[in-house]
């Protein structure tokens, strides 16, 4: 009986994929050092994607890849990923307006226009992610496939580029399909264009967006590849302290910020709830049709298994607010992110490092919470070692 595949699901969020990091912190001590990564097949999205892309390239060695990315979201700055600075944010601001402006007369001068001017990421991106090792990877047999997934702008569809061992089938579903590809910066910088936040991405035929949007099915993809079972991080809000406070009476008309950040949650949030039901409906179905039936059915039962924030991620970016630079604090402003309930904007942004590490703590604490049930899931009886040289 062959090893059964498991996949990895990284879901999008902007920064809160900084618990993404602190969650794969905890597994990492599940494992021994050295071992290659538990998971065989790694599919990301949105931010999900640049983690995705880092475990795929040290696939040959869990332990290493998760050291790095803890390096990296742990001494982030939003520098590093959006220009900060006063000429760059108003050279963008004015750009976007004129952009507008010129579109009104019918002059289509929106290129390239949004928020904020993502240089420095693609400027990081080149200088710290060799994607050449990706095939490496699958060449060694330590990574059977990467996906990354963005959404096309032009067709609609939401494409799952991917990259793995000879033999995997392209599929084409409604409105996705997956499209094997030697996987690039311009990818995963596709993968993370939040709308209206970051610019879209030229590939091939067509430019693309952040993989969220229209990604009806965000499980399929893993399936698809060939995994048997399928871990999620997901970046849902967590907790339930806002669950009075949210149905009581609030007469306040909706800021911008607020408008958009539900927008976000909607994006990123909705289709992965929707296709976990999905899931387990058919994993009860497939339960109660017998096993001499099932074989002849294109029906079978998926384990999954989720971790998600157990605190809301919008009240922790409220009290990191301070730490975004003036110049992107004085354009967030101008639409109601600093007003109440304007934070969940913030949330996805808050590139900075006093955030991120409070979102890898509690990713962290949550899977430690849960370590029995992640060591069972990845079936093997590895333990945290006394020589752990993991950063805290």
């Amino acid at each position: 009986m062959r090893p059964q595949k498991i996949g990895l699901i990284l879901t999008g969020g902007g920064s809160r994929a900084a618990y993404q990091v602190g969650v794969l912190k905890a597994i990492a001590e599940f494992t021994p050092h050295g071992a290659r990564s538990p998971f065989a097949i790694i599919c990301g999205t949105s931010a999900g994607a640049l983690n995705a892309a880092t475990l795929a390239i040290n696939a040959g060695n869990f332990r290493k890849g998760v050291k790095y990315l803890l390096n990296v979201w742990k001494n982030f700055h939003v520098a590093e990923v959006y220009r900060s600075d006063f000429v760059g944010v108003l050279r963008n601001t004015s750009r976007g307006l004129a952009g507008l402006i010129l579109s009104s007369f019918g002059i289509n001068r929106l290129n390239h226009v949004s928020l904020l001017d993502n240089a420095p990421l693609v400027e990081l991106l080149e200088q710290t992610l060799p994607c050449e090792k990706i095939q490496e990877s699958i060449d060694s047999g330590v990574l059977h496939a990467l996906s990354i997934t963005a959404s096309g702008y032009g067709s609609g569809h939401s494409v799952t580029f991917y990259q793995g061992v000879e033999g995997i089938q392209p599929w084409r579903r409604a409105r996705r399909l997956g499209v094997p590809t030697r996987i690039g910066i311009q990818h995963l910088l596709a993968s993370a264009a939040i709308p209206f936040i970051f610019p879209a991405v030229h590939i091939h035929r067509e430019h693309f967006g952040d993989g969220s949007m229209r990604q009806l099915s965000p499980i399929s993809s893993a399936l698809h590849l060939g995994a048997d079972r399928v871990l999620v991080v997901g970046m849902g809000s967590g907790g339930n302290a806002d669950a009075e406070s949210a149905r009581s009476r609030i007469d306040e008309y909706p800021s911008l910020a607020q408008i958009a950040g539900h927008a976000l949650d909607s994006i990123f949030l909705d289709s992965m709830e929707v296709d976990l039901e999905r899931l387990r409906r058919i994993n009860r179905t497939v339960s109660m049709i017998p096993e001499d039936i099932r074989p002849g059915i294109n029906l079978r039962h998926v384990d999954v298994l989720v971790i998600s924030p157990s605190q809301p991620l919008e009240k922790i970016a409220e009290r990191h607010l301070r730490g975004l630079p003036w110049t992107i604090r004085l354009l967030l402003r101008a639409v109601g992110v600093m007003r109440r309930r304007g934070a969940n904007l913030v949330s996805y942004l808050l590139f900075e490092k006093t955030y991120c590490r409070a979102l890898i703590d509690l990713g962290y604490q949550d899977a430690m919470k849960r370590k029995e049930e992640i060591v069972a899931f990845l079936g093997q009886g590895a333990h945290q070692s006394s020589d752990n040289n993991l950063p805290q």
